[in-house]
């Protein structure tokens, strides 16, 4: 998990130092176009942090039994051995291309989820990256069943790359033995941090504010509200909810900008997607889950920013930030 230095005065107020650690980075892949589109982003945060990257591919019992269309287990047998196979080759491929970024390797067969969640406790994992796409259909947002499974139950930040990344926030992309994936530097020059101000949402703070401070970036914190009652009592919402914002960071953070402050009326999701696209932030971070394993922040609200953002999305579990 990542390790964020910080001393908390108050359940709101969070006093984080200077640096950031990811020691090892998991890169989970599927070889579609959406998980290569995200390779760049998992290379680029190991140069900067000097990570180790493990790269993971798990070998799905359902993608198998869908291909062999309900055969004996002779062919499910030979059909596995090709596609383990394969994984093999497609994986030393991807590692060819990782210059001098140190990394491990694994290909793995069964739940994809069972598989990556042993490779993330045996290594110490610190962060998951991973590429999705987004499909809207009949109100619904679809991740696909492995990115949810990961947003829901990785004990560590996830940063996800969405259809929707585009302009700078968007890595380009490299193709060919040996050629490097990412810019050296990974540049973050805005980040957005949307919190409901429930305590596992305001926990996340601590990451979003060290990241600022190593990257020197411009710290936007949001809060929406989607209810417009009581908007004439005083202090009214749209007050506290300032006030509110303002005493997550602290006065002597000593970040490289003064933090904005931003309340917005309507769906939250909508608007932290729209707040982002406007500002061209370069990562909006959010809280995955609480603590306790509940969900107070609605999984509709994660998948549609996840999926129509146009930067990575980086969600964190707030029982995993480790302040020291």
């Amino acid at each position: 998990m990542p390790v964020v230095e910080c001393k908390r005065d108050t359940p709101e107020t969070t006093k984080p130092s200077a640096s950031i650690s990811l020691k090892n980075v998991l890169y989970a892949t599927d070889f579609s176009l959406t998980s290569e589109s995200a390779l760049p982003y998992a290379t680029a945060i190991c140069r900067h942090f000097r990570s180790t990257l493990h790269v993971a591919h798990v070998v799905s019992d359902t993608n198998l039994l869908l291909m062999t269309g309900g055969v004996d287990y002779v062919s499910v047998d030979t059909l596995y051995d090709d596609a383990q196979t394969l994984a093999l080759e497609k994986v030393q491929q991807i590692t060819a291309r990782l210059g001098e970024i140190p990394f491990r390797s694994y290909v793995r067969h069964g739940q994809v989820w069972t598989n990556l969640s042993g490779i993330v406790e045996e290594n110490g994992i610190d962060m998951i990256v991973v590429g999705t796409h987004g499909r809207t259909g009949l109100g619904k947002v679809l991740l696909g069943s492995v990115a949810e499974d990961i947003l829901r139950h990785a004990p560590c930040p996830v940063l996800t790359v969405g259809p929707g990344v585009c302009g700078r926030a968007k890595l380009p992309e490299f193709h060919g033995k040996g050629i490097d994936l990412a810019p050296v530097e990974l540049e973050l020059q805005n980040i957005l941090y949307a919190t409901s101000f429930a305590p596992a949402s305001l926990a996340v703070a601590p990451l979003a504010i060290a990241l600022a401070r190593e990257f020197g970036s411009r710290l936007t914190l949001m809060h929406v509200l989607e209810s417009y009652s009581n908007l004439e009592s005083r202090p009214g919402p749209i007050e506290d909810g300032v006030r509110r914002l303002q005493s997550i960071v602290p006065k002597d953070a000593a970040l490289a900008y003064a933090p904005e402050i931003v309340m917005e009326f309507g769906a939250a999701a909508e608007c932290i997607v729209n707040a982002g696209a406007e500002r061209e932030a370069d990562l909006i971070v959010l809280a995955a889950r609480p603590a306790d394993g509940t969900t107070r922040v609605p999984w509709s609200t994660v998948h549609r920013v996840v999926a129509n953002a146009t930067c990575p999305v980086l969600t964190a579990p707030s029982d995993q930030i480790v302040c020291r």
